[in-house]
């Protein structure tokens, strides 16, 4: 274990992190808790990085700016930040704490911790539990909750630390950052601007936006003004009909309520798709699920032929679309034509209703964006000619 006091530089690597945060004593004849902190993590195998705000020697003479730059950069730094507030009025008041513990609430990188009869902390609690934060009331169990937090790490140098490691371990992640080292780009830096969660105890994070600082060799400069915005990868499925033509071609598509969308009903038109809560799953069985869950028709996942993946809209999303088409007969057609109008959808929050429509009646509507339109033409456009 490696612990980085108030003010000492901040390693060059590391495969994990965690901030000490809560109140710091002002006065000599009150003790600090983060030597505790120290020994219990210690005990625990803890291997990682420790963020202490204090002085190695106990020091309470610095330079207040510098303190403060110091703990900023280490907040941000940190894949855990542990906030432990034994508050005491007089002694320790934890007033800073309070405003940090606001600043990073809604980072996906917190555990509050409190002894029960600590003072003033129900306002924190309550945050914490809308958040689905873990919460402790013994400095044991606080460190134990933020060491099942952070798991196992993963090494990261330079601009790569900045990147919270339960981004980091997202496949949409790698699959952008993998992309961008292979053409030579390096990271230099990172913040996490927001974080989206969803699934039981929001423990799915289902969307992530990072500040990037991107060194660009081959134009000699460094990008900083972009935001990457990610989510889990889908799987997409074009179901068609072939018809005499490609504008007689009928595709399947739902309706559902998006609150980004812009078109005249106010809902958007798209093929059926979406992705996993599971981890490393068959992306073609995927689309098999998603294609039942929002229009009620099986289709044995073997049927379906593989198109490969792409971004979507690759100036604004990292993720991508896992394209994959079945071609359906006429009374496989009919079945989806029969539910036309039906509600469908996995739960109350997701209600998709089956359309289907030629690709000349797509063309001429408008309520299909391009996107999807795209997926719908690079399948169909690709298909061989039709023999007797």
């Amino acid at each position: 274990m490696r612990v980085v006091y108030a003010r000492q530089p901040f390693p060059d690597s590391f495969s994990r992190a965690i901030f000490l945060a809560g109140p710091t004593p002002r006065a000599s004849e009150v003790p600090s808790w983060r030597p505790r902190a120290l020994e219990l993590l210690a005990e625990r195998g803890y291997d990682g990085v420790v963020f202490v705000p204090e002085d190695a020697d106990g020091s309470r003479r610095f330079d207040y700016t510098d303190q403060i730059d110091w703990e900023t950069q280490g907040l941000e730094l940190a894949d855990v930040i542990v906030f432990w507030i034994p508050r005491e009025l007089d002694a320790l008041p934890g007033f800073t704490t309070n405003v940090e513990w606001g600043m990073w609430l809604g980072s996906g990188k917190c555990v509050l911790g409190a002894p029960a009869e600590a003072p003033k902390l129900r306002f924190l609690r309550h945050h914490a539990e809308q958040r689905d934060v873990p919460q402790a009331q013994t400095l044991e169990h606080t460190l134990d909750a933020a060491l099942a937090m952070i798991s196992e790490g993963a090494l990261r140098r330079g601009g790569e630390r900045e990147v919270p490691l339960f981004v980091w371990r997202r496949p949409g992640f790698q699959s952008w950052y993998t992309a961008q080292r292979e053409a030579g780009h390096r990271l230099d830096g990172a913040r996490l601007e927001w974080q989206f969660r969803s699934g039981p105890g929001g423990k799915h994070l289902f969307c992530w936006a990072l500040k990037v600082d991107l060194f660009i060799p081959e134009e000699d400069r460094r990008k900083r003004s972009e935001v990457v915005i990610s989510r889990s990868d889908i799987s997409a499925v074009v179901a068609y009909h072939r018809g005499p033509s490609l504008a007689q071609t009928q595709v399947v598509l739902v309706r559902e309520f998006r609150s980004n969308a812009a078109t005249c009903d106010g809902y958007v038109h798209e093929l059926p798709g979406g992705s996993s809560f599971v981890e490393g799953g068959d992306p073609r069985v995927t689309a098999a699920e998603e294609l039942h869950e929002e229009t009620g028709v099986t289709i044995a996942a073997e049927r379906f032929v593989a198109h490969g993946g792409r971004q979507c809209m690759a100036t604004m999303i990292s993720h991508r679309a896992l394209l994959y088409s079945v071609e359906l007969d006429t009374e496989e057609i009919a079945v989806f034509e029969a539910r036309a109008g039906q509600r469908f959808g996995a739960n109350d929050s997701e209600r998709t209703y089956v359309e289907v429509r030629s690709v000349a009646e797509l063309s001429a509507a408008g309520d299909v964006d391009w996107t999807n339109m795209g997926m719908i033409l690079s399948v169909l456009l690709g298909l061989p000619p039709e023999t007797s």
